[in-house]
């Protein structure tokens, strides 16, 4: 069986399989378990999670005490803006997946002004993460955010060791913010490297049809992880059928060149 490649998570020192799992929707699944037991046989080494994605922590949990340990770093989130909510989110997140300790924890789409000062704050968010951080109950500082100029000041702050942002040919908008992280070793994880659900099932109808030409899964997957700014790409899965394609993409793959990337993203922005 060919082996996922690994990276460097940014200057958390962690070393993670490039290809992750995004498991917001996995537990929608009448499949989810095996989904995710698929993935850990498969290799993948990071599961990203949220304390608001429904159900998402509890199939981990199951998944994690059926093991006995966790086979993989784990990565969740709270929406919480305030240090005492942050605090209670943590826990919950312990308690319900069954671990001890959490590998990251991300302050959740701060995507505004607002919830920027929210979140930075007297009492704010990221002063309970830390407190959690010193409690030895998280690991590493992370912050998820839409807005690629706040994301900026979000690379800047010092404040997190790892961003997760959207990147795919659909969106190559965030490549230059990819480049400021990896420059002052933030660690970047692409949610929607597949371009999202809507657009992962156009396509493979398309495949069926015979008419998807270059935009496929496994391309836009290769298109993510070309890009050595990136450090683990994390597409949803919601089928074990998923995880295999994803992982015999992730595992095979040569690098794209300038030219491709530029046909692919054209073929992207024709999709809709």
């Amino acid at each position: 069986m060919a082996m996922l490649r690994k990276r460097r998570l940014g200057r958390t020192g962690l070393m993670t399989t490039e290809l992750g799992l995004g498991a917001m929707d996995t537990p929608t699944s009448d499949q989810g378990a095996a989904t995710l037991e698929a993935a850990i046989d498969a290799g993948i080494g990071f599961v990203d999670t949220a304390r608001d994605y429904a159900g998402s922590e509890h199939l981990i949990g199951e998944v994690i005490r059926r093991r006995e340990s966790a086979p993989f770093l784990i990565a969740s989130k709270t929406f919480s803006r305030t240090a005492s909510g942050a605090q209670y989110a943590i826990d919950d997140s312990l308690r319900v997946l069954g671990v001890r300790y959490i590998d990251v924890y991300q302050l959740h789409d701060v995507s505004t002004p607002e919830a920027w000062a929210e979140v930075m704050g007297p009492d704010g968010a990221l002063e309970g993460l830390k407190t959690a951080q010193y409690r030895g109950l998280i690991g590493h500082i992370g912050v998820s955010t839409h807005n690629l100029e706040l994301a900026r000041e979000l690379i800047l702050s010092g404040e997190f060791a790892t961003i997760m942002l959207e990147y795919s040919a659909f969106y190559p908008e965030s490549a230059p913010l990819l480049e400021l992280a990896a420059e002052h070793d933030v660690g970047v994880i692409v949610m929607r490297p597949l371009g999202g659900s809507g657009r992962t099932s156009v396509m493979r109808r398309r495949m069926e049809e015979g008419t998807a030409g270059a935009l496929t899964p496994a391309n836009l997957l290769r298109y993510v992880l070309s890009n050595p700014a990136v450090s683990v790409a994390i597409p949803g899965a919601r089928f074990p059928s998923r995880i295999e394609a994803n992982v015999a993409a992730a595992s095979n793959y040569e690098p794209m060149d300038d030219a491709e990337r530029r046909e692919l993203e054209e073929l992207a922005a024709r999709l809709y």
